[in-house]
């Protein structure tokens, strides 16, 4: 009786006799029903444990693809250490270095060269007149500007007091040499 009465609150209307019958199917589907979550509860959880396996193993392929790697690059080094000749490279570098200097040298000669048979006086003119160009721009003379300027005070050597000079300072410093010597 109540079981029907719990059947008609659902809705249903059975006969007693029937309503017996119908609470045993109903309980055996309500346990599927129960087994069915289960299952699928289950399920989901294999498949997030098979996915992070899966996972685990592209990991593990990955590392070891890269270990492959790096043991082709070890490999690599050495041999490339192996067939390296510091002191050959030494004095390779050495002789580019000294080679590059040479050239450079050879370079500023023909550059000194090129500069006297071009005609280093046309660039000089030329720079002349650009800085006047430039002062006439200004509002200013060369000329007012070197008037302004203080002459230095006391007299520079000729030419030949300058050479007496020198050789007075050469014959000082060859004195004082033997000087030493004698001692």
């Amino acid at each position: 009786a109540d079981y029907s009465a719990s059947l008609v609150a659902v809705g249903l209307m059975v006969h007693p006799s029937q309503a017996v019958v119908s609470t045993q199917s109903t309980g055996i589907m309500a346990k599927d029903l129960v087994r069915t979550r289960r299952y699928v509860k289950k399920f989901i959880m294999m498949k997030a444990n098979i996915q992070a396996v899966s996972l685990k193993i592209t990991t593990l392929k990955s590392q070891g693809a890269m270990a492959t790697a790096m043991k082709g690059v070890t490999k690599a080094m050495g041999a490339m250490n192996k067939q390296m000749n510091m002191p050959q490279m030494q004095k390779i570098m050495m002789e580019f270095e000294k080679e590059a200097d040479t050239m450079d040298m050879k370079e500023d000669m023909m550059n000194d060269v090129m500069d006297d048979v071009m005609g280093a006086e046309e660039d000089e003119e030329e720079s002349d007149q650009l800085v006047n160009q430039v002062l006439d721009e200004l509002g200013l003379s060369l000329s007012d500007e070197l008037g302004s300027v203080p002459e230095a005070s006391g007299s520079m050597p000729a030419g030949k007091e300058k050479a007496s000079a020198k050789q007075n300072a050469d014959d000082e410093l060859q004195a004082r040499l033997d000087n030493l010597r004698r001692d």
